[in-house]
């Protein structure tokens, strides 16, 4: 039997969606990226208040609002269909304002808690790829299998730019690496959850490997653990 619970963690674009995507797929498990729960919360919080400055104004509406996570329900190349009281924000929150403060919101401790512990639920219950931050040492630490991505920052912001190059949006290379060394910054520093692999996680650099590869090899060590 392969793991039942999979935390798949790593900085901003070192492959994580893409993998635990094919990897659920293989499996017949539920995709769920805990990113997007603080994505919706940053877009709605930058819709309703014009910025995410005020803690205590974005902690309230992580708190009153319902985030639901399933599986794709428009034929778009969604990975998911993320719903923020009904309403379809799966597009919404891939805009650069929410990526440039998106870390910002991660990094407060209410917001951190109220939204840990609805991914706690989906993921206790098992037969899930989860992927994230912090899935392996805080959200779901019981993960039968963890593991930790990592690449090159220079590949991570190519990666980046051929996503949103793709989506049709105008951003510059330089400006998606200046973002990301700021997210990584912001992410391994914060005082709650900062981005750090599980001390059983299995690290695997995806910089010169392909989405077949990295899946791959995560295949096999499901293999070794079984």
């Amino acid at each position: 039997m392969p793991p039942s619970r999979i935390a798949i963690d790593g900085p901003v674009a070192s492959g994580k969606s893409a993998v635990g995507k094919r990897l659920a797929d293989k499996l017949g498990y539920l995709f769920f990226d805990t990113g997007a729960m603080y994505r919706a919360v940053t877009c709605l919080a930058l819709r309703e208040f014009g910025s995410v400055q005020d803690a205590a104004a974005v902690t309230a509406l992580a708190a009153r609002v319902h985030i639901g996570v399933q599986p794709p329900t428009v034929n778009d190349g969604r990975d998911s269909t993320l719903l923020a009281d009904g309403e379809d924000l799966t597009w919404a929150i891939r805009r650069p304002e929410v990526e440039n403060n998106v870390s910002l919101v991660a990094a407060m401790p209410e917001v951190r808690r109220i939204l840990t512990e609805q991914m706690r639920r989906v993921g206790l219950r098992g037969r899930v790829v989860m992927v994230g931050r912090d899935v392996g040492t805080v959200i779901l630490p019981e993960a039968d299998l963890k593991i930790f991505l990592v690449a090159s920052t220079e590949t991570r912001a190519q990666r980046r730019f051929q996503e949103v190059q793709a989506r049709g949006e105008a951003r510059r290379y330089t400006d998606i690496l200046a973002n990301l060394r700021d997210r990584d910054q912001l992410d391994s520093s914060r005082a709650i959850a900062p981005l750090r692999p599980a001390a059983d996680a299995i690290e695997v650099d995806t910089t010169d490997l392909d989405l077949p590869g990295v899946v791959e090899v995560i295949e096999k060590r499901m293999v070794a653990k079984t």
